[in-house]
């Protein structure tokens, strides 16, 4: 039966690269007050959702051109496609992905198969908090305001692709294309945004990463130079003394040093 009155009108954005999922949702959910739109892939999703500002997102996980995680990341990598909720449905279950989903800045991840009942009861929840959320501005901007550049938005949403996954990067080229566009390309809008290359934000990034893990955690340092991205612990030494001015061992015994010195 449908829930409220409250979500007459909402529209949600069927992302999924299978007809039958799309027919098999919006059947679930016909009982329901709610308009629907689909997409079949994540790049088609994300413009499609830029363009009509959907309520809510219902977003596959597994898609061919960009998948839903990248796709998240550029609605989430956009002030205009931000505030909007995802729900990740996917028939993959384990932990890794459930985690990646709520890391890439979904608000739940619906694991294949569930009740209608389920889902509907998940869609209601999310769209009640996100209106609650919308009575009272978080930043007290207009709509005009939330526009970005559209290179910015790529650039951001390979920012935090580069941060989620510093220990097992793919190829420039892949990554490239995981934002749906080309290495050349990317290459270009990179370094017009943030004035240094792909490559450099790649080091400045694990580097950082590397001192978070020397001061926060008791992880040896060959096994803190393999999970940043690094192939051994002496290509580690060589880019952290190049930008910190010591070997990332030293960096940890000043750190203990200062530690134990009497205050």
């Amino acid at each position: 039966m449908p829930l409220t009155s409250e979500t007459v009108k909402k529209n949600i954005l069927i992302v999924d690269d299978s007809a039958f999922e799309q027919r098999m949702l919006t059947e679930l959910l016909s009982e329901q007050p709610y308009r629907f739109s689909v997409a079949f892939n994540g790049y088609q999703g994300y413009q499609l959702a830029l363009a009509t500002h959907p309520d809510l997102i219902l977003l596959d996980v597994r898609m061919p051109e960009m998948d839903g995680y990248t796709a998240c990341r550029l609605l989430k990598a956009n002030p205009e496609t931000e505030p909007i909720p995802v729900i990740f449905l996917s028939g993959a279950d384990a932990a890794k992905e459930r985690v990646m989903g709520l890391q890439v800045g979904a608000v739940d991840y619906i694991a294949k198969p569930f009740t209608p009942e389920e889902l509907a009861a998940r869609i209601h929840i999310h769209l009640g908090l996100m209106r609650r959320n919308n009575t009272v501005p978080a930043s007290g901007m207009e709509p005009s305001d939330r526009q970005q550049h559209p290179d910015l938005v790529f650039v951001n949403a390979v920012k935090q692709l580069i941060l989620d996954n510093l220990g097992d990067l793919p190829n420039l080229s892949e990554i490239a294309r995981s934002v749906g566009t080309y290495r050349e390309k990317l290459t270009l809008m990179f370094r017009e945004q943030t004035g240094m290359t792909v490559f450099a934000f790649i080091r400045e990034a694990r580097i950082a990463r590397g001192v978070d893990l020397l001061q926060q955690t008791d992880i040896d340092v060959q096994d803190i130079a393999l999970l940043i991205g690094f192939h051994n612990a002496g290509n580690f030494a060589t880019a952290f003394r190049e930008r910190m001015g010591m070997t990332p061992s030293a960096y940890r015994q000043r750190l203990q040093e200062q530690a134990s010195a009497p205050h």
